[in-house]
């Protein structure tokens, strides 16, 4: 079994994956062990952003405050921080009605720094010799190039793990493997409803709780 490092795009995942399931409470160690059964992760980095309150969910940070609560129960974890950026911006409207205004002043909020804190990463494991294999679960075509450097330079094997329904073919063409998530493997790599840390018990945030669909 190859010693192997997993890296993981959050909000890729996330976007790609779990919104709007009810499989948000995901155990990212069980995930590895399903979707990797014949390697050895010994690490898994996890790349993210603290999220801000919105007028329309003001508790979207404490869940994702227990969400983090819950992956630093796994050994073998690390998470790794960039940042947002919102800004008040003009968008053109895409079907703008006759003596209307063409724009609209919108908040645009954008998540920085978590590609480039994967793609350094990654490279500086490889650099370093800290694996036999990586893993990067993402579907953006942006990091078809530090992985191709892994492969090509440092002669790593390196597979994808693809969240989207779509594959992406940039990084399906580059990848020494190339997997999709499904959402029957969702279903089996959840989270215990309570978990106990050094704080205490916890749970998993009531809104996350739902009956998966039975064709799940």
């Amino acid at each position: 079994m190859k010693k192997t490092y997993v890296y993981v795009d959050a909000f890729n995942l996330y976007f790609g994956a779990v919104r709007g399931t009810p499989y948000k409470w995901l155990d990212l160690h069980a995930l590895c062990k399903r979707l990797l059964p014949k390697n050895d992760v010994v690490c898994i980095k996890y790349f993210t952003a603290k999220v801000q309150p919105r007028p329309g969910d003001p508790g979207q940070p404490t869940r994702q405050e227990t969400y983090l609560r819950a992956l630093r129960t796994i050994p073998n974890l690390e998470i790794h921080y960039g940042h947002f950026l919102s800004n008040t911006t003009l968008m053109p409207l895409a079907d703008p009605q006759p003596g209307q205004p063409a724009t609209v002043k919108v908040i645009k909020t954008e998540e920085k720094g978590s590609d480039v804190n994967l793609a350094c990463q990654l490279l500086h494991d490889a650099y370093k010799d800290r694996f036999e294999c990586a893993v990067v679960i993402s579907g953006d075509s942006d990091l078809k190039m530090p992985i191709e450097m892994v492969i090509n330079e440092f002669q790593k094997p390196v597979g994808v793990v693809n969240p989207h329904k779509n594959p992406s073919r940039q990084l399906q063409k580059i990848a020494t493997f190339y997997k999709q998530i499904r959402q029957s493997v969702l279903l089996k790599c959840q989270f215990p409803d309570q978990l106990i840390d050094d704080k205490g018990t916890f749970s998993c945030p009531e809104r996350w709780k739902a009956t998966p669909p039975k064709s799940a």
